[in-house]
């Protein structure tokens, strides 16, 4: 036998030994949720788990790790094995976090690799009844003519209500009082008896108090307006160029996860949400269906980053 022959056999012997590589996924993939059950997050992902399970081909299993505004699933995924089986169901917080908390363990932009966006929610500015405005042009007038007279609510410090509010005061130059609750329900309770009279909330959550008459919808922070508030004018329209900020989910790996794992989940969340059944049952949630590729939801998350790392300073909040 000659040399030639002697090596092709080898190789032959050797390829035929050697395991057939893995197609991604052959196991469950976990996806992490920094919130607890019943939250907006949640809601949202246990709509959208079963049809990304099915185009996926492996089950997708929701684990909970609640903690420190959602930087303890952050940092949970950041730190895992970047082998595609561990996911993050991403949040608007991811882009916020480096100017508000001194102390992080990751950097959102460096140890993560995005997916997909899945969600966004439309805020709307909604004001109460009792304030002699009908419009976000009479709202900063009459605001400037009466400052500190105005108070915005929010569901907390550093939350995107919370920060959407101060870029409202910065690109109108007017001056209100931010109110902090623990939560958004009372937050919301309290704009609607004029404890506060305005701020900006999810548009789920404001439906049907404004449909009801008890808040009146002036604008929608999004760049286009809402199917559910189609009448309601973006801030853009009301004469705030570039006024744009939503509460958004996404799916995201830890950084180094192989191309083809992210490609192959977004085939698979891509496939799952831009049907019409998806559209129509996260309608109902008051959420809008969202998709895109890896390079779009990278820009997205860097574009979001830099609108507040301008906001956050400006509105003299530090990071704590």
């Amino acid at each position: 036998m000659t040399y030639k022959k002697i090596l092709l056999a080898a190789i032959t012997c050797l390829s035929a030994a050697a395991p057939a590589q893995a197609v991604y996924p052959d196991r469950p993939v976990k996806i992490v949720n920094g919130f607890a059950p019943g939250g907006g997050s949640d809601i949202l992902l246990r709509a959208i788990v079963p049809a990304i399970s099915e185009k996926l081909g492996q089950p997708l299993v929701i684990d909970y790790k609640v903690g420190a505004g959602g930087n303890v699933a952050i940092d949970t995924v950041a730190r895992a094995t970047p082998d595609g089986y561990t996911l993050l169901m991403g949040f608007a917080g991811l882009t916020t976090a480096p100017f508000l908390n001194a102390k992080l363990t990751f950097d959102p932009l460096k140890d993560l690799a995005p997916i997909s966006l899945v969600g966004i929610v439309p805020n709307v500015l909604a004001v109460n009844p009792g304030v002699p405005v009908n419009s976000v042009k009479e709202l900063v007038a009459y605001a400037k003519a009466n400052p500190g007279k105005l108070n915005f609510s929010s569901p907390g410090n550093g939350t995107t209500q919370h920060l959407i509010g101060e870029m409202f005061k910065l690109a109108a130059g007017i001056d209100m009082v931010h109110v902090p609750y623990k939560g958004g329900g009372q937050a919301q309770a309290d704009v609607v008896s004029g404890v506060a009279q305005l701020n900006f909330n999810v548009v789920p959550t404001s439906l049907a108090m404004i449909r009801g008459g008890r808040l009146k919808a002036f604008a929608v922070t999004s760049r286009t307006r809402s199917e559910a508030l189609p009448d309601v004018p973006t801030m853009i329209e009301s004469g705030f160029p570039g006024f744009s900020a939503v509460t958004w989910n996404g799916i995201l790996a830890p950084a180094g996860t192989p191309r083809e794992a992210i490609q192959k989940a977004n085939e698979a969340i891509v496939a799952a949400m831009r049907t019409t059944e998806m559209k129509e049952q996260l309608a109902k949630l008051g959420q809008e269906v969202a998709w895109n590729t890896p390079e779009e939801f990278a820009a997205f998350l860097r574009e979001e980053t830099e609108r507040w790392r301008r906001v956050i300073p400006a509105a003299g909040l530090k990071a704590q």
